[in-house]
């Protein structure tokens, strides 16, 4: 520590708080849905959006935050996101329309967010030596942990009791003590100038990442669908340009945006890609199981927070202990382990769901899915950085937390997409054998009329339907959403055992 610091733990204490609103801010709106749905007048798909495109954003400028470091130094990168985030969290607080809090909430907080993660991590890491170095980085992860833990119950006590606004007033407040103990945080030196930062990486990276999860986005409205692989293929190829110009660049002796170098360790090729699955399937839980228990189960923002409080503590209680399975356990194991447990509890959960359901029947299931991602996020992060060399420590970070940020952002664009498919498609058999389609209203126009109804969260009466058939409109809807989380949550067990296949690749001797 600094000979002049006021207090140890003050840098830890900076970076918790700032590392705690952004996670928090991943997973408490999602309980929030409807009530933002009737207060923008605004749709599912747009949330969905809304959320896609905050974990891309950040995703997209990881790299640059850590690079900017270099640059401007840690502490004034830092600050630059916390204001930067400050006035996003301002702005959705105070949102108008949908347009606003894209602005607000997904760009610039995402913004915010990605330059303020990495400096999070090497502000830490300077900071602090030996067993105080372990003890902080034990502190900063729990922090994390319980934030993702906390954000469903969070949002749904705001959102019931007064507004989902005032989820983004809280993380304000936090953005405000951050800034009242700036005098914690010492400045870095630093080593690169605003000539040596890749503004054609940074292009490249933004485009190809921003092409993929728009591609998968599009899937959920199938009038789109012949765009889908437009945007699919277009981003793989500027992806493939993306590391061949930091090849040549390295190859040049100029600075690069990632070091590549890094990626051809096969240790840390599969721990990116096993971080970035375990994201995706956390991702599509936490963003279709509060569309079901809202809008089928009918109950508030706060019981929906409620609901997904066993899983969170779970995760939360894995996560921080499943670490000491490595003493007994190889790494892989563990890992191998944690796919597994979270594939047998979306499994136990696809035939949960009807319209008969309560939430005490999801919780064994949650529970379950819980436990293998509180193991996997015990042993991935770890896990993956041990493959990179001392100097490659910044540009793995940065790619690292760019692929979970990424896989989040993956995750609730396919995995929503796969809902909503679900619930199109499964109107027909609904429909046909009801009485909605008469001589004015073909089985297409009622199809689209549901589908309507559904992306409102049911908050609004169905357009062109009687009052006297609501009802079973009603009915049709719940009971094709309930098939629809049958189909979603068998995706995510293929996903979860996609995870286990990469993981069997890792190394016998990771430790």
């Amino acid at each position: 520590m600094e000979e002049n610091s006021q207090f140890k733990w003050g840098v830890v204490l900076v970076a918790c708080i700032a590392i705690f609103i952004i996670v928090l801010d991943s997973s408490a709106m999602n309980v929030s849905i409807s009530a933002v749905i009737v207060d923008l007048n605004t749709d599912l798909s747009t949330i969905q959006a809304l959320i896609a495109i905050y974990a891309l954003t950040i995703a997209s400028f990881m790299l640059t935050g850590s690079k900017l470091q270099d640059v401007l130094g840690r502490k004034k990168t830092f600050f630059a996101g916390v204001i930067i985030y400050g006035i996003g969290t301002t702005t959705a607080a105070l949102s108008v329309n949908v347009f606003m809090l894209f602005i607000g909430w997904s760009l610039l907080e995402g913004i915010g967010a990605a330059l303020m993660f990495p400096a999070t991590t090497t502000m830490v890491s300077a900071a602090y030596e030996g067993k105080d170095r372990l003890t902080a980085f034990g502190i900063w992860g729990g922090i994390a942990a319980m934030g993702a833990a906390i954000g469903p119950l969070y949002g749904g006590v705001l959102t019931s009791f007064a507004s989902w606004r005032f989820i983004f007033a809280g993380e304000l407040l936090g953005v405000i003590a951050v800034i009242l103990m700036r005098s914690y945080l010492h400045e870095s030196k630093p080593s690169l100038t605003w000539r040596d930062i890749d503004l054609g990486g940074v292009v490249l990276s933004v485009i190809a990442l921003v092409c993929l999860v728009f591609g998968i986005l599009l899937l959920g409205s199938p009038q789109y669908w012949q765009f889908v692989p437009l945007f699919i293929v277009t981003g793989l190829i500027v992806f493939a340009a993306f590391l061949l110009w930091q090849r040549r660049r390295t190859n040049h002796h100029v600075e690069p945006l990632l070091d590549i170098s890094v990626l051809k360790n096969r240790l840390y090729v599969l721990g990116n890609a096993a971080s970035a699955i375990q994201q995706a399937a956390l991702a599509g839980v936490l963003f279709t199981l509060p569309i079901f228990i809202l809008q089928v189960l009918r109950e508030s923002a706060f019981m929906t927070g409620v609901a997904l409080l066993p899983m969170s503590i779970a995760i939360f209680v894995l996560s921080l202990t499943g670490g000491r399975l490595s003493s007994m356990l190889q790494t892989k194991v563990v890992t191998l382990l944690g796919f597994l447990i979270a594939a047998a509890g979306t499994f136990l959960l696809r035939d949960v769901f009807s319209q008969h359901t309560q939430i005490v029947d999801i919780i064994p299931g949650t529970v379950i899915f819980g436990i293998g991602v509180g193991l996997l996020l015990s042993q991935l992060t770890n896990l993956t950085m041990s493959a990179a060399r001392k100097d490659q420590e910044t540009d793995a970070s940065g790619f690292l937390n760019t692929a979970k940020n990424l896989g989040y952002s993956v995750g609730t664009a396919l995995i929503g997409a796969i809902l909503l498919v679900g619930i199109f498609n499964g109107f027909v058999s609904g429909i046909s054998s009801s009485t909605l389609v008469n001589e004015t209203t073909t089985q297409e126009q009622i199809q689209q009329n549901l589908y309507a109804y559904a992306q409102n969260m049911q908050t609004s009466a169905p357009p062109t339907i009687p009052q006297s058939l609501i009802p079973e409109a009603q009915r049709i809807v719940d009971s094709t959403i309930s098939s629809a989380m049958h189909l979603t949550f068998i995706s995510l067990t293929l996903i979860m055992l996609l995870g286990f296949v990469i993981a069997l690749f890792l190394p016998r001797s990771a430790k």
